[in-house]
This record gives C-alpha cells, sequence and structure tokens, in this order.
C-alpha cells in the first residue's frame, strides 16, 4: 500500500470504531476501502474483522458504567455469540471464495436496509415501551438467545450492520433502555469479532498492514465514540454509510 492508501485504512478505522460503538455497521466503511486499495474480497473481510477488535473492546469498555449488574445476561448471550462468531468464521473459510464474492453484495444491501429502517424501529419500541403493552421478559427468553446466536454468525462469516441487528433485536425482546442495550451489543461484538480473529489467525491469509492500521484506528474511534459520538448528527452518519455501502456493492459486481 502507498502512503495515501495507509492513510485511507487509518481514517476508515477510526470512523469504523466510532460508528460500531455508536450503533454498528462500521464494516461499511472498512471494507469498501480494503476492497479499493486492491485487497481480496476474502483477504479483507479476515484483515477488517481482525482490525475491528480492538476498537470494539474500547467501546465495550466506554460503556463500562451502563453494563453495572448486566453479568448473568452477558454469560448468557455471550455464549450464543461465541457459538455463532466461531460458526460463521468456519463458515468463511470452509465455503469457496466464490460463494462469498456472491452472496456479500446481497448482505450489504441487507445492511443498508437495515440502517435506514433503524430509526423507524426505535420509534416503534419507544411506542410500545409508553404503552405499557406486552412487556418483554427480562432476558428476552429463548427466542432472543436464538436471534443472538444466529446474529453471530452473520457477524463470523461477515459481520456489517450486526450491531444494528443486535440493538433491534435486543431493544424489541428486552425491557431496558437503549444505552443499557447498547453496552450489552457492544461486549457481544468483541466476542464475535475476537473469536472469529482468534479462529482467522490460524487458517486465513491475512495482510496484516491492514489490519494493524485498521486495529489503530479503530481503538481510536471507540474511545471517540463511546465519549462523543452521540453528538453526531444521526441523519449524516447513516447517509455516509449508505453512501459507502452502495460503493462497496458498485466494486463488487461491477469492477
Amino acid at each position: 500500500m502507498t502512503l495515501w492508501e495507509m492513510t485511507a485504512v487509518l481514517l476508515a478505522g477510526v470512523a469504523a470504531g466510532a460508528i460500531n460503538t455508536i450503533v454498528g455497521s462500521g464494516t461499511l466503511i472498512t471494507f469498501p476501502v480494503l476492497l479499493a486499495v486492491g485487497l481480496p474480497p476474502v483477504t479483507a473481510n479476515v484483515s477488517n474483522s481482525l482490525g475491528l477488535v480492538p476498537g470494539s473492546l474500547a467501546g465495550a469498555i466506554g460503556y463500562r458504567a451502563e453494563l453495572a449488574g448486566q453479568r448473568h445476561r452477558l454469560l448468557r448471550f455471550g455464549t450464543a455469540s461465541l457459538t455463532g462468531g466461531l460458526t460463521g468464521a468456519v463458515l468463511l473459510i470452509t465455503l469457496p471464495g466464490s460463494a462469498f464474492e456472491a452472496v456479500v453484495p446481497v448482505l450489504i444491501l441487507t445492511a443498508l436496509v437495515l440502517v435506514v429502517l433503524q430509526p423507524r424501529v426505535a420509534r416503534a419500541m419507544a411506542a410500545r415501551r409508553a404503552a405499557g403493552t406486552s412487556a418483554p421478559a427480562t432476558d428476552g427468553g429463548w427466542l432472543l438467545l436464538a436471534c443472538i446466536g444466529l446474529t453471530g454468525v452473520y457477524g463470523g462469516y461477515f459481520g456489517a450492520a450486526q450491531g444494528v441487528l443486535l440493538l433491534a433485536l435486543m431493544g424489541m425482546l428486552l425491557p431496558d433502555d437503549l444505552q443499557t442495550i447498547n453496552g450489552i451489543k457492544n461486549v457481544l461484538a468483541v466476542i464475535v469479532n475476537g473469536v472469529a480473529a482468534v479462529f482467522f489467525l490460524f487458517t486465513a491469509t491475512i495482510d496484516w498492514t491492514a489490519a494493524l492500521l485498521i486495529a489503530a484506528g479503530a481503538t481510536l474511534g471507540g474511545v471517540l465514540g463511546a465519549r462523543i459520538g452521540r453528538r453526531l448528527p444521526p441523519i449524516a452518519l447513516r447517509a455516509l454509510i449508505v453512501v459507502v455501502g452502495l460503493a462497496a456493492v458498485t466494486k463488487l459486481l461491477f469492477f
């Protein structure tokens, strides 16, 4: 990579770390940049997963106050995320690279739809809570546990917008406020990305320059996201994610 390409990857890591801490879908920033600098899709995905782990960890630490008293849930949900994340990582390495290249545009477009729809989901959740009807179970029951496991599979395989999925699922099935749910989401993202990264260390080709640049940027972004990320205009943030995601789909399909 040239100096300018390295700078672009580093800055993409900062943006992804902040976005992942706030809402999720940071991969829609880093993955297209890695494709643009010439990495093959599977190598880009593996390197990205490894690089985002420190940023996810920094974001989770930033939400430690909201995580007080959540030990039981984190153990329960974390087990499902661990199993799902490992399963998704195994699928990524086991299935042919052509399968990944074929399915990723669909996954990115699905993730973009989720990013766009998330405000509506949040409003619907708030209205449901205000009405006081159908109060969710304390731990979300087996339905939420299964959904978290499936989200982990998706996260281990690709991961774009897994945070959005987790926020929507837990927001609908848990009685807690959004900040507590966001803290739990950040821990689950650490688990999924972490177990996938460990698996990839022994089974996949990693571009270490890209992974280390993303790790450095995502760590800074995770800290910034936990501290000041809530001040970012949500509309501008979502618009950026959608534009970058569409650029990634265009790159995969036509170039």
